[in-house]
């Protein structure tokens, strides 16, 4: 799995992707990341890549002409399928499944907006608009280190247990995971749950089923189609 990360803050990107099962995973070469500096896209001498808003309006927004080139530049020298992805508060939210598609892609073409935000004809040269939450960033660095790190978990060879991976939230159905404890088996007074104790398997399983249940409708209702003022009985 290739990403190419287009931004213009590439070291801000090295730091957080260079570590733990990231890291580890581009030293193995299960995945690959390739930083774009979009300034070393532009045609001014003073590598400018923003510019004020037609009509008005308050900050600048990123220039069309060095994205486009960034992303043809980055299409030339990968195979098909690899997907354009721009990060930005107004795309639709990243789900679970959107991860589990790109996994089976071949890679993964990373826009990290900024300012206050790009130009609208890009979008004619990318293949999704897509927003990690409903909120507004700096800029789109944080964004894709969240999609990467969420695709490469799904990327063979990435994490060295596919069962941390398939008991995840979100990952075979729209529900959170059951709640997990390790040692001390009693912390100020705070237990672990007797079941898990118990050694029996059907039982733990069950267990964790119903209070995955409970914790999805407790922080996520919406998933299960519970309005939050709802309540069930535990």
């Amino acid at each position: 799995m290739q990403f190419d990360i287009i931004t213009i803050f590439p070291d801000a990107l090295r730091g957080l992707l260079s570590a733990g099962i990231i890291g580890q995973a581009c030293e193995a070469g299960s995945i690959g990341i390739t930083y774009h500096d979009l300034r070393d896209y532009t045609d001014d001498p003073h590598r400018v890549v923003d510019d004020r808003p037609y009509g008005g309006g308050a900050g600048m927004l990123l220039k069309v002409e060095p994205v486009v080139r960034a992303i043809e530049a980055i299409r030339s020298t990968r195979p098909a399928p690899t997907r354009t992805i721009l990060l930005s508060s107004q795309g639709r939210l990243l789900r679970q499944e959107d991860a589990a598609r790109w996994a089976k892609d071949e890679g993964l073409i990373l826009i990290c907006g900024r300012y206050e935000g790009i130009d609208e004809r890009v979008l004619s040269f990318v293949d999704e608009e897509v927003s990690i939450g409903d909120y507004v960033l700096a800029g789109g660095e944080t964004a894709a280190a969240v999609i990467v790190e969420a695709t490469s978990r799904l990327t063979p060879g990435v994490v060295g247990k596919f069962d941390s991976v398939s008991t995840d939230s979100f990952y075979s159905e729209q529900r959170l995971g059951a709640p997990q404890y390790t040692r001390p088996p009693v912390f100020r007074e705070q237990a672990v749950p007797d079941v898990l104790l118990t050694g029996d398997h059907a039982k733990i399983e069950t267990f964790r089923a119903h209070e995955a249940w409970k914790k999805t409708v407790r922080n996520r209702p919406d998933l299960v189609g519970i309005e939050p003022e709802e309540t069930i009985d535990g």
